[in-house]
């Protein structure tokens, strides 16, 4: 069976690659035909453990292609996946017109009967909309048959290889039986390892996406509320944070604090659902405080830095970490990036420094003080903040960094160090929801 994805962006490219390593010959198909140049001259443009060799193995195999030619690779293929942006509008909602500019590509080019696979998060609906697209669309000469599937992605960034090989369920939504023997053989190998199958209509399996990166957020958001209490009444979040995660109810994932949740899933999807939600005239109240609250951790944050600093206008900064997490070098609704451009309009001065995400924030932001490492950031600075977990940040030469630092503050945004054993070495010390 051959496949075609269509949007060579993140989850695209994620998709199309592992299917190719299942067994199956994908084509990879984008309009911009510099990206396609790169990808077929090995030059990949995410940075994904493990994507990279995934590429080139199954390049090599001739199982996995890359192309402008929509045409031949709809043609050529059973499956069309669709994996193409759905970024927000102003208003939050989910901007859907690559989704719908695709719909009205693949109608012309169908040939005979095609399953069309929505991998993008899409509102309830969409999948309707998809099909209704394609009917009018077509050529009235040749109606061949065809079937809209919602299968949703859940793959997080820096894990998105093995996330999309050892799931923990695969959604497939659809009413035709046809459609679902096809989706279950493309993802046979997944089956044969007893991945748990949700079988369910499209708007049902539409609604998954949101559900679940919503719910993520709002754990996300409650730790933090927490940890904002502990540090008003001397309690510790980490140990609120085990007890809580011992309950088999609730899971220790998901229940760390910090800086607040960024990246292209959960602040897009959290304002879509709720737009939604209003949309259908019913107001998300939990949803609507997991928004505001999450913004507002920000500005907590940089609130602590000026507790530690003084006055910001003028101050040197040294902030570790611009990516919203590690092993990524996504800045996507980055927590550090919303942190930075509040303390530039304070007129501070930054420094930094990201083992993988310099490049990104270099289009964005190109005036700061790029470093090679973490002891060229903390040189003459005012205060080292902490803002991503990258694992080379837990262990830092705590000596070296005091010596190098104007005065020896330390502000922990992701609680990689003990308090004591930090204070101990003569820092002055400030994590979040820690005494």
């Amino acid at each position: 069976m051959k496949i075609c994805i269509i949007g060579t962006g993140y989850v695209g490219l994620v998709t199309g690659t592992c299917l190719s390593d299942f067994g199956l010959e994908v084509i990879c198909v984008d309009k911009d035909s510099e990206k396609i140049h790169d990808l077929n001259s090995g030059k990949i443009p995410i940075y994904e453990p493990n994507l990279e060799a995934l590429i080139k193995k199954n390049v090599i195999t001739h199982r996995l292609s890359f192309t402008t030619d929509l045409e031949k690779a709809i043609m050529q293929s059973k499956a069309i996946f669709i994996a193409v942006g759905t970024p927000p509008n102003h208003d939050g909602s989910a901007n859907l017109e690559q989704i719908e500019e695709v719909a009205k590509e693949v109608a012309g080019y169908i040939n005979e009967y095609k399953v069309i696979v929505n991998k993008s998060t899409v509102p309830v609906g969409t999948a309707h909309r998809i099909k209704e697209i394609i009917k009018e669309y077509q050529t009235l000469s040749h109606p061949f048959s065809f079937d809209v599937v919602s299968n949703p992605e859940f793959l997080r960034e820096g894990s998105a290889v093995y996330d999309f090989t050892h799931p923990d369920k695969i959604v497939i939504g659809t009413e035709s039986d046809k459609a679902l023997k096809i989706m279950q053989e493309i993802y046979r190998p997944l089956y044969l390892i007893d991945t748990p199958f949700v079988i369910t209509n499209p708007e049902t399996a539409e609604l998954i996406k949101y559900a679940c990166n919503a719910f993520l957020a709002t754990k996300v958001t409650f730790i933090n509320e927490i940890a904002n209490l502990c540090e008003k009444v001397g309690a510790d979040v980490h140990q609120i944070a085990k007890a809580m995660g011992l309950d088999g109810r609730i899971s220790p994932k998901f229940l760390h604090p910090g800086p607040g949740y960024g990246g292209s899933c959960f602040p897009k999807d959290t304002k879509a659902l709720y737009n939604f939600a209003v949309s259908n005239e019913y107001q998300f109240k939990i949803l609507e405080g997991v928004i505001s609250a999450n913004e507002r951790q920000r500005e907590l944050m940089v609130k602590k830095i000026s507790r530690l600093v003084g006055d910001l206008k003028g101050k040197i900064i040294a902030i570790l970490g611009l990516a919203f997490k590690q092993d990524t070098d996504d800045i996507r609704e980055s927590a550090s990036i919303d942190i930075i451009k509040i303390l530039l309009k304070e007129g501070a001065r930054i420094k930094c420094f990201d083992p993988l995400a310099m490049e990104n924030t270099k289009k964005i932001l190109p005036n700061l003080n790029y470093c090679q490492d973490e002891y060229e950031t903390a040189k003459d600075s005012h205060v080292l903040v902490i803002a991503t977990e990258a694992n080379q940040f837990r262990n830092l030469n705590l000596s070296k960094i005091k010596t190098l630092l104007k005065s020896p503050i330390l502000l922990d945004m992701r609680n990689l160090y003990e308090p004591e054993k930090v204070k101990k070495l003569g820092f002055i010390y400030e994590g979040v929801g820690r005494k």
